[in-house]
């Protein structure tokens, strides 16, 4: 785990490398281990393997996590079809096992991650966390900036229906179709005769087949799978943030993401439709 000769910004040297500390915040990610736990459990590794080798204290890890940088996720195919939601992450305090015994009067403090998800791989792409006081639609063109390569369409729920999340889009990947259900209120534009825009478009698709119609029609339904990718980071990740300061939490944010995107690749299965199958074999129904 120890690196000689890397020298630390501060003006001395770092003993650890970036990888050293990036894989023990892998594992306390995984495992969801307090910094104590994580030090515990890679000097039992180190031991188990006879390596004779130093291992981060729970303060370097802190201080560490701060400016670690953890390279962005890999992009699959380009162009790709864009995937946006976001949820909640609360905040875990040193009191939190106290409140969750005793409960508490105070609200909790919580921030909102912004996921954008690959359709292709179900991979997340890029990740913003802010303050619970950002809504949606104003972090597409962080999003947008985070995503290396072309995209080839922009799929959210109804809180991206809104004249900025459009104007967004549309300045990056003036080509991408934004598919975004409108509101049930929601009215064509002063120039739908002139000048249709896509929320137009979709305006009329949903009047002419119905907003299950218009799911169907429009590829709104790949949008499950941002929401798995959210189910995912709850389930593996968990639904809290442990560090308090914002550079550390952004870290973690990182972390979590590379953890979730290498377990799909190891786990994502190959598939191919039934229907597909049976043409190949010559086993389809005739007339069908």
């Amino acid at each position: 785990m120890a690196r000689r000769g890397a020298y630390w910004p501060g003006g001395g040297q770092a003993k650890y490398s970036d990888l050293a500390i990036a894989t023990a915040l892998t594992l306390r990610a995984v495992f969801r281990l307090a910094k104590r736990q994580t030090e515990g459990l890679i000097g039992s590794i180190l031991q188990l393997l006879g390596l004779d080798l130093a291992v981060p204290d729970h303060s370097t890890l802190s201080r560490r996590a701060e400016t670690l940088g953890v390279p962005r996720p890999r992009c699959g195919r380009e162009p790709m079809h864009l995937l946006v939601d976001s949820t909640g992450l609360r905040l875990c305090g040193p009191g939190g096992w106290l409140e969750e015994k005793h409960g508490t009067k105070l609200r909790r403090a919580w921030k909102m991650l912004h996921l954008a998800t690959d359709a292709d791989t179900g991979q997340v792409v890029t990740s913003v966390l802010t303050s619970r006081d950002a809504d949606d639609g104003s972090q597409v063109g962080s999003l947008l900036d985070g995503v290396d390569g072309s995209v080839a369409s922009f799929t959210g729920d109804g809180a991206y229906d809104r004249d900025d999340v459009y104007a967004e889009v549309a300045a990056r990947h003036p080509d991408a179709p934004i598919i975004v259900p409108p509101r049930a209120n929601a009215v064509p534009s002063g120039t739908v005769e002139t000048a249709p825009t896509r929320r137009n478009a979709h305006l009329r698709c949903i009047a002419e087949r119905g907003r299950m119609g218009w799911q169907r029609a429009s590829g709104y339904n790949f949008r499950a799978l941002v929401e798995a990718d959210i189910s995912r980071w709850k389930r593996v990740i968990g639904d809290g943030l442990r560090p308090q300061k914002d550079g550390r939490q952004t870290t973690e944010v990182a972390i979590a993401t590379k953890v979730l995107n290498h377990m799909l690749e190891l786990g994502r299965p190959e598939y191919i439709r039934t229907a597909d199958l049976r043409r190949e074999q010559g086993s389809v129904c005739p007339g069908r």
